[in-house]
């Protein structure tokens, strides 16, 4: 249920297209974007604008206009904000971009967003990497760099932005209660660089000192370990229901009955048990800082 990002700031012109492609699987998100590139087509002719102006005017190709137009194509916010002023649409152009921004996502992103909203505890365990919700985009975009085969660039956007929008559960009121347990050594390794290592340790401790927050380490050095099956992931809702998923129960497949559910906590509270309390892993994460 964790999901890679990093974002890109490569500047937007002709040959660099300002969008990305709709997941031909995805319903909803063909739909939404294809209304949007009627609207765009829309008002455009009823200026009387050719595509071939509207393009040179935007700084645009115009077979991405046609892209666009004809929902093949996710609008970049800015591709929209230039369309409004161009086409003097007095805001109506740009207030589609909240609709364009929640199906720039994955479904498989969307999904796991929603589920990550109506949780009031999650309890998060990553044994590889440390966990997609505490990931600076720096240090994702390091890791998704070096996944092979590799990502695209278009791949990279979207999941950054997928990522960037999912950290929005910090900010949720009430908030829910997160628990994350991270090894020692994903502190350690420099992966994408020290600058990205520092930073992200950084944000570690300051996500640590929320009260909603608990996290705690799994030192190098433990003769025992609960979590060698792998990554554990269990969300809980307000009415009593609950969701999980780890590969060593139902090959990952997210779970919701009972037994498999208590198998997945108790598994995890032993890993709690066995790693630094949090006050002890706030002081390693200083410590390891202070040598990066």
């Amino acid at each position: 249920m964790s999901v890679d990002g990093l974002g890109t700031t490569a500047t937007e012109t002709e040959t660099d297209e300002p969008g990305w492609e709709v997941d031909p699987d995805d319903d909803w998100a063909l739909a939404v974007v294809a209304t949007v590139g009627r609207q765009l087509r829309l008002r455009r002719e009823a200026v009387g604008m050719r595509a071939a102006d509207f393009a040179v005017a935007a700084g645009y190709g115009e077979d991405l206009v046609y892209k666009v137009e004809s929902g093949k194509r996710i609008p970049r916010p800015e591709y929209l904000d230039t369309a409004d002023a161009l086409l003097d649409a007095g805001g109506l152009i740009s207030a589609m971009k909240e609709d364009v921004k929640r199906v720039r996502y994955p479904k498989k992103v969307r999904d796991l967003a929603k589920m990550e909203a109506r949780a009031v505890e999650l309890q998060l365990y990553d044994p590889l990497t440390i966990h997609g919700l505490l990931q600076t985009p720096e240090y994702a975009r390091g890791l998704l760099l070096m996944r092979r085969p590799a990502y695209s660039a278009e791949e990279v956007d979207q999941f950054i932005a997928a990522r960037v929008a999912r950290k929005v559960i910090f900010e949720r009121d009430p908030a829910p209660e997160l628990s994350f347990v991270l090894e020692e050594w994903t502190l350690r390794r420099p992966l994408g660089g020290r600058a990205n290592l520092r930073g992200q340790l950084q944000h570690l401790l300051e996500v640590a000192r929320l009260r909603n927050v608990e996290l705690q380490v799994m030192p190098m050095d433990r003769e025992e370990h609960a979590g060698i099956a792998g990554g554990i992931e269990v969300l809980k809702f307000e009415d009593g229901t609950a969701v999980g998923r780890s590969p060593a129960v139902t090959n990952g497949r997210p779970v919701t009955e009972p037994r498999q559910l208590r198998i997945l906590e108790l598994r995890y509270g032993i890993i709690r048990a066995q790693s630094l309390t949090p006050r002890e892993s706030a002081a390693l994460i200083d410590q390891l800082l202070g040598e990066t």
